[in-house]
């Protein structure tokens, strides 16, 4: 049996048979591991036995100070509190599944005139929401393709409501118009509205059914402007349902991908739903060294499936590449929880077989990407722990960049890698303000003052940070930790040169201010070139959003009583924004629905409020 501190005799004298949760603790009183069982008095001692075998246990019973459990009266309550302690406190020693980001759905809103959006996050907006999707790219698809199909809007309100004529989706036969008047009524507009509904609730069958039925009553009436026009969306739905439909007859699966090839381990996950490809994602699930396919597999089941925050729904059949560890308790926790049948299943042929074993494919090749890119990294480290002859390797590097337009909507950006390459989840992006419009290094000074600050630890201090600029950005890097009390980060200034040609970058050592120049096929400067690209893509990012929704937002939305009927009254009577701002008290009086005393608050506001 492996060492440790633990008492773990007295301890297991006073278990109980019933079902539960165990929680193994450090010295430092964190939770390592948590673990559930179907009886706590055969479960927990066998972590205690002299054969232990796997690696991994071995090391976590050798660091175990004390276990506390937690009974519940069934298996399954056991299976969703393990699941949420997980959740809460990432033991190390768990299997995690990295799945931070929430699932996006569709929302039709509920407007007057309904609108298709994209939606992420809390349901806190009015309408009906159609999802989970697997992923962002999968929802914008179905956006496109139902663009083509329904001309229902999908622009933001801000630009519906100042609309004074149709847009160029109009044009092109994508939208009705409903922002301007007398382009569509709104029953024909719902009529759209509801089919979409339907389309989206996987029912295209019947969506087809009923274009058809009017597209033949338009034709007897003869209104053929009309039929052709259900004729044109018949044509584009049959087209996109060919697209999108698989062989067989399977209302809704979710099909499981499994590859494990030298510590790195990834699941597939293909969604089908209503005989329709809804799309698919890859997990790349966090784990202890040495753990098991079955360990791992187990996890991400129970992880991914009881785990309602996102709303999302299982399928009818949760298809395995192969049998797991408490798969019947498993199977009866996800069926008590959403309240539906749901089946584990394990298909040796047919086409169940077929989809497991592309789900398969696809997340073996997704493995030998990531081992790939993982070698590449570790060299190009490798080669520049050399190349800035470091006596340790480098563990975490930051970099920042500044983007504007003629100095307005400043953002900074900090990207962070490691020896693994982008560590997403601690970007940052910084709004500037305060500062000399256009002034570069103000920014920088701002941001470097804003991220690194006297009380952080020293293992959220890297141990590079590089700054895209020359001397004079580098300079404030250099003043700003001159002081500096904490762990010192080794300060570089990655300069362009004067062709700003990508292999003929220069390196500026803080302090000396040496030229560091590296050959142009050397790994260490593709390493900084991909930091230094991947910071300045996300300060663009970053400043195109920000320059944008100022871009968007009208004047006219930050008046105090103006709501979205009178703002579009005001612009629509007047003709448009600038017309409003050269307009006098008297004219915008005459606008329907503005008072006097509203007309003069609107001049007021326009003239005396700097913009």
């Amino acid at each position: 049996m492996a060492k440790t501190e633990f008492d773990y005799q007295s301890f297991l004298k006073n278990l109980t048979q019933q079902p539960g949760v165990y929680r193994m603790y450090d010295k430092a009183g964190d939770i390592i591991y948590v673990g559930k069982a179907k009886n706590l008095k055969k479960r927990v001692p066998s972590y205690f036995r002299d054969n232990l075998s796997n690696a991994k246990t071995v090391a976590l019973v050798r660091q175990i100070n004390h276990i506390d459990v937690t009974v519940t009266h069934t298996e399954t309550e056991a299976l969703i509190l393990e699941n949420n302690y997980i959740k809460q406190y990432m033991p190390k020693y768990n299997v995690l599944l990295r799945d931070d980001k929430s699932y996006p759905y569709i929302l039709v809103s509920d407007h007057q005139h309904p609108r298709l959006a994209f939606h992420r996050g809390a349901k806190k907006k009015a309408g009906q929401y159609f999802g989970p999707y697997p992923s962002g790219g999968a929802v914008r698809e179905s956006l496109r393709v139902m663009q083509k199909v329904f001309p229902v809007r999908q622009c933001e309100d801000s630009y519906y409501q100042a609309r004074t004529r149709p847009c160029l989706q109009y044009q092109l036969k994508r939208c009705l118009a409903p922002c301007v008047e007398g382009y569509v009524s709104d029953n024909v507009y719902l009529e759209q509205v509801q089919l979409v509904k339907l389309f989206l609730q996987g029912k295209s069958q019947e969506v087809i059914n009923l274009l058809a039925d009017k597209m033949e009553s338009a034709s007897q009436l003869l209104q053929f402007e009309k039929a052709a026009q259900y004729r044109d969306q018949l044509t584009a739905l049959r087209k996109v349902q060919e697209q999108q439909y698989v062989t067989g007859n399977h209302k809704a699966l979710d099909i499981i991908g499994f590859a494990y090839q030298h510590g790195v381990a990834c699941i597939h996950l293909l969604f089908i739903r209503e005989g329709k490809i809804l799309g698919s994602k890859s997990f790349f699930p966090k784990m202890p060294k040495q753990a098991e396919s079955e360990e791992i597999l187990t996890s991400f089941v129970a992880q991914y499936y009881l785990n309602q925050d996102d709303g999302r729904q299982p399928g009818k059949e949760i298809v395995l590449p192969h049998e797991i560890a408490e798969q019947q308790g498993l199977q009866s926790a996800i069926q008590e929880l959403y309240q539906q049948a749901v089946q584990l299943v394990v298909p040796t042929r047919g086409e169940k077989a077929k989809y497991l074993q592309l789900a398969s494919t696809n997340a073996q090749n997704a493995v030998s990407t990531r081992l790939t890119e993982s070698l590449s990294m570790q060299r190009r480290f490798e080669a520049l722990d050399l190349a800035l002859e470091l006596s340790q390797p480098i563990g975490r590097i930051e970099c920042f960049d500044i983007s504007h337009t003629m100095g307005q909507q400043t953002v900074a950006s900090c990207v962070v890698f490691n020896r693994d390459g982008p560590l997403k989840a601690d970007y940052r992006k910084y709004n500037i303000e305060g500062i000399t419009p256009g002034d570069d290094y103000a920014a920088m000074a701002q941001v470097l003052a804003r991220r690194y600050k006297d009380s952080q630890p020293d293992n959220k201090i890297p141990d590079v940070v590089f700054i895209d600029g020359g001397k004079g950005q580098l300079a404030q890097a250099e003043s700003h930790f001159a002081n500096w009390t904490g762990k010192m980060p080794l300060l570089v200034g990655v300069a362009k040169g004067v062709t700003r040609k990508p292999g003929l970058e220069t390196l500026i050592m803080a302090g000396s201010h040496q030229i560091l120049n590296l050959e142009s096929h050397s790994p260490a400067l593709h390493l900084i070139q991909h930091i230094r690209d991947e910071s300045h893509r996300f300060a663009i990012t970053g400043h195109r959003v920000r320059r944008q929704k100022v871009k968007t937002t009208s004047s006219v939305e930050s008046i105090p009583g103006i709501g979205a009927k009178r703002r579009q009254a005001l612009l629509k009577y007047l003709g448009g924004m600038q017309e409003l701002k050269n307009a006098s008290v008297e004219q915008i009086a005459k606008v329907p629905g503005i008072s006097a005393k509203i007309a003069e608050v609107v001049f007021s506001y326009l003239h005396d409020k700097p913009h």
